[in-house]
């Protein structure tokens, strides 16, 4: 058997190999390749949380595509576990895509050993067109893709970001992307129940510069939030921020917490520009929920006439629409309303992008 090193294949997302293993935190981080031989065999590493007995709903998920098939879909409750991804009598050609389909702060993953037959080759994915980046909180993430059951709650087994409107976006515009995405997280608060308290250590920001944020540690040895990305190794084109729907349970209709998060809109926009100097940027919100995208639209606004920067825009989604589309798990979006959101967004992003 032959064994290749991470130099054959196209890293998806914000990656770090530690001890030869290429590391996922973010939804949708992972690797692609094209493969021409017999026999290839994947292995995938866990972290802390497959060492919790009975914790499905923290496991990390991963699927692995051949020419567009899903041929692996698994909930990684074990430290390592290998799949036989391609097993052929004669030599074949395929894409092969390894893909962590659930969020960064449950659990995280390596993607280890790519085993062949010794004619085998492998070689990076081709770049696609385009390059797109997507910020955002569980909409991005994928949650509850698999349960439309709305009393139902948060479980990795039936998150999966390629359901979601960012992938189906970047699948559209035939764009490599990178997604950063937290649930429950926004721009100044995540996610209350209560409307009462401010969560300020659940926000985004705060984790844009790095490869994540986790409970757990790539290898059970760096947490994702304590490495630094480089932000050389993927130039978005285009970038989309979609925070504001976990700020809006504390904002409500309260005035001075909008403008809380309107200036702190303003100052997470100066950072994302300070790291991605030409890309044009596309805030937006509205899938669960319209109230706050007024103070997203001033705080573009603003942000314009401060900066004089033209190269944003803001964007409101329609709301979704429980009586022809449903809800998934929390009342979150269905792939129904996922599609919606990707067939409003691509036109806005051609348009202003000229592709």
């Amino acid at each position: 058997m032959k064994q290749f090193d991470f130099s054959s294949v196209k890293t998806i997302g914000r990656t770090c190999l530690i001890d030869g293993a290429l590391w996922c935190a973010f939804s949708g981080t992972g690797a692609a390749f094209e493969f021409e031989g017999r026999l290839l065999s994947v292995s995938l590493f866990a972290d802390g949380a497959a060492e919790i007995e009975n914790n499905e709903e923290n496991y990390a998920r991963a699927a692995i595509y051949v020419n567009g098939r899903r041929v692996v879909d698994t909930q990684l409750k074990n430290k390592a576990q290998t799949f036989d991804v391609i097993k052929s009598i004669t030599p074949v050609k395929a894409s092969v895509l390894i893909i962590k389909l659930s969020e960064c702060a449950m659990s995280t993953l390596g993607i280890g050993q790519l085993l062949t037959d010794d004619n085998a080759d492998i070689t990076p994915a081709p770049d696609k067109s385009h390059r797109i980046e997507f910020i955002g909180d569980s909409i991005t993430c994928g949650y509850g893709m698999d349960d439309e059951n709305e009393l139902h709650h948060f479980k990795t087994a039936t998150e999966d970001c390629t359901g979601a409107y960012a992938y189906k976006t970047a699948q559209a515009l035939d764009a490599d992307y990178s997604l950063v995405s937290v649930s429950g997280y926004g721009i100044i608060s995540g996610y209350t129940a209560t409307g009462e308290e401010k969560i300020p250590e659940q926000t985004v920001p705060q984790y844009y510069k790095t490869l994540g944020f986790s409970y757990n540690k790539f290898a059970d040895k760096t947490a994702p939030q304590d490495i630094k990305w480089d932000f050389s190794r993927f130039v978005p084109e285009a970038i989309v921020i979609n925070l504001g729907t976990n700020d809006d349970s504390y904002c409500l209709d309260d005035t001075g917490r909008q403008r809380d998060y309107t200036d702190n809109y303003k100052r997470f926009l100066n950072t994302v520009r300070g790291e991605n100097k030409d890309a044009f940027i596309l805030c937006t919100v509205g899938i669960m929920g319209t109230r706050i995208y007024k103070a997203l639209e001033t705080a573009v606004n603003e942000y314009k006439k401060e900066t004089g920067d033209d190269r944003v825009i803001s964007f409101c989604f329609d709301e979704q629409d429980h009586e022809h589309d449903g809800y998934t798990a929390d009342y979150h979006p269905t792939a129904r309303t996922h599609d919606k959101a990707s067939s409003a967004l691509v036109p806005v992003i051609k348009e202003y992008m000229k592709w």
